[in-house]
């Protein structure tokens, strides 16, 4: 560890380990490394793609976050093990070549422990943003890889309420961080908006899904619904992943518009008249936090979801969101949101008062405030005896 760090400052480099592209969708990754990126060079390593020519890492800086995107590029065909020895060996290279010698490591996936288990950072942060093993695909050995990560992680962060009181006990330093929201993004939304030419067509009243289109998506209830209220047309906003686009529910009021940039939701969504979240009950979805919840909400738009336990907790007993299961429920649900939240004043001020209190912003500064006072611990125990006296009030104010 580089002694000549500042005690009250983290390492200048933060390296995260990722199953999930930077450009895919923009979610609780980019929210919190863009803001990282703001004062530290943020190294985010993807998952390998294939290649036809020889191993390597291509890198790329996303213009917008100034975060490194570092991809592995992989020939097809080798064995697991040779992939691993390969991304262990790129990943060597990229803390040597850019001089990454004192970091933060952050774990978003459990299987990146396979080609990581040699690097020594000065803090690690396991953010457990989703239940990975129930996932459709999600290989066995992802319980026994989280045990692992858990056992090495200073610090363990949960996506939602749900999730961390599943993982109670399994670790020293765990906190949990349902999703937040960007307010001022998202608010755009409230005014009025070009209505893009892809959505302009699409008649009111318009009901509108914004996110990822997957195992979690309970295709049944979406089709029985779209057929029990034919004059609402329902707009589905995402890429379909993991599963066939021939299963979704094709119907004249059922609308895949494909996905789209985090800087263009707000001028979709401002023209919707309703939200919806038709989430599947499954294990996929058992302790999920959607974010999309809290940005339908800073859009101004009523929301009506499945009884997804996050979403139950707190916005169904706060009465911010209409919780639904069966396709009749669901479809008067959405009849009482197109026709009364819309106008009703004091849900509106219950909801932005619920959003005053959540966002990106206070979440990243609680988390960083977290890695801070571990960062400062690990240095304390490396400092002579006599130093360490000096620094006890310090260390204390930050662990608070």
């Amino acid at each position: 560890m580089n002694d000549t760090t500042p005690l009250s400052t983290l390492p200048r480099d933060v390296v995260c380990l990722s199953h999930l592209r930077w450009g895919f969708v923009f979610q609780r990754p980019q929210h919190l490394l863009s803001r990282f990126a703001q004062t530290h060079r943020v190294f985010f390593f993807e998952e390998p793609v294939p290649t036809d020519g020889a191993p390597r890492l291509e890198h790329h800086v996303c213009p917008e976050t100034k975060v490194n995107i570092m991809v592995p590029q992989i020939p097809t065909g080798l064995s697991a093990a040779t992939v691993d020895t390969i991304q262990k060996l790129l990943l060597n290279n990229m803390l040597q070549e850019y001089g990454i010698s004192n970091f933060v490591l952050w774990y978003y996936t459990p299987m990146a422990l396979s080609f990581s288990s040699q690097l020594r950072p000065a803090v690690t942060v396991f953010d457990c943003m989703d239940e990975l093993s129930a996932f459709k695909d999600a290989p066995q050995t992802m319980k026994d890889r989280e045990a692992e990560v858990m056992r090495r992680a200073d610090l363990v962060f949960t996506g939602g309420q749900s999730l961390y009181e599943a993982k109670v006990g399994r670790h020293h330093d765990l906190h949990a961080f349902p999703s937040s929201i960007d307010f001022s993004h998202f608010a755009r939304s409230r005014t009025t908006q070009t209505d893009p030419d892809d959505q302009a067509s699409i008649p009111h009243p318009r009901v509108g899904f914004a996110g990822v289109i997957d195992e979690r998506m309970d295709a049944e209830l979406l089709r029985e619904v779209a057929d029990l209220r034919p004059d609402i047309h329902f707009v589905m906003i995402g890429p379909v992943v993991k599963i066939d686009p021939a299963s979704l529910p094709q119907r004249p009021n059922v609308h895949y518009l494909g996905g789209k940039s985090y800087k263009d939701l707000p001028r979709y969504i401002a023209g919707w008249d309703a939200a919806m979240m038709p989430f599947a009950h499954n294990e996929s979805t058992r302790f999920i936090s959607p974010t999309k919840t809290p940005e339908y909400l800073a859009a101004g738009k009523p929301v009506v979801s499945t009884s997804i336990t996050d979403v139950v907790r707190p916005y169904g007993i706060q009465r911010l969101v209409r919780i639904a299961d069966t396709p009749e429920q669901f479809a008067a649900e959405l009849d009482n949101a197109l026709h009364i939240d819309v106008k009703d004043g004091e849900w509106a001020v219950r909801r932005d008062a619920f959003l005053a209190q959540n966002s990106w912003d206070i979440t990243f500064g609680r988390m960083r405030e977290l890695i801070e006072s571990r960062f400062i611990k690990r240095r304390l125990k490396n400092m002579p005896a006599e130093l360490t006296g000096r620094m006890s009030v310090q260390t204390a104010m930050l662990s608070e």
